[in-house]
């Protein structure tokens, strides 16, 4: 049997604020390059933070051309930026957000309802990357109750 996902099952309309992001990406297929993604940008964290103040940390992607960017948000412009990290500012905006409570190897299902939710709902979607927002910290948060929003770009 597996784990109950809990998932906000009705969206909400945020505005997702603009922010600094620095990321390492990978374009092809997403749950296959997504944990790799993570473990390479991990290794820049210690570097990063002699330097800079990391607000949070989020995955940007587009599904449709298999686009994934695993990726820290600042507190400013990056200072000192690694070699192996891109830097975007990002201008933030309207979205539909879901919010899943649980450990983290629950997001492909959650992710895969929250695509059917917004395509029962009819949700008009703008060009524009889906974001996972970790609102946790995994290395001081049981994985039971690690938050992240899921967030779809809203026309």
């Amino acid at each position: 049997m597996s784990p109950t996902i809990h998932l906000t099952q009705e969206p909400e309309t945020v505005d997702f604020p603009a922010t600094y992001y620095v990321f390492v990406e990978r374009v092809g297929n997403i749950p296959a390059n997504a944990p790799g993604a993570w473990q390479t940008v991990q290794k820049f964290a210690p570097s990063l933070m002699a330097h800079n103040q990391i607000t949070g940390a989020a995955a940007f992607y587009k599904p449709t051309k298999e686009i994934y960017r695993a990726g820290f948000m600042l507190a400013a412009p990056p200072a000192d930026l690694p070699e192996g990290l891109s830097y975007e500012k990002v201008s933030g905006g309207k979205y539909a957000r879901f919010t899943l409570t649980g450990p983290f190897d629950q997001l492909p299902g959650a992710n895969t309802r929250a695509f059917e939710i917004v395509a029962e709902k009819k949700i008009a979607l703008r060009d524009d990357f889906n974001i996972e927002h970790y609102l946790t910290d995994p290395s001081s948060t049981p994985a039971d109750e690690n938050v992240t929003a899921i967030l779809f770009p809203a026309a």
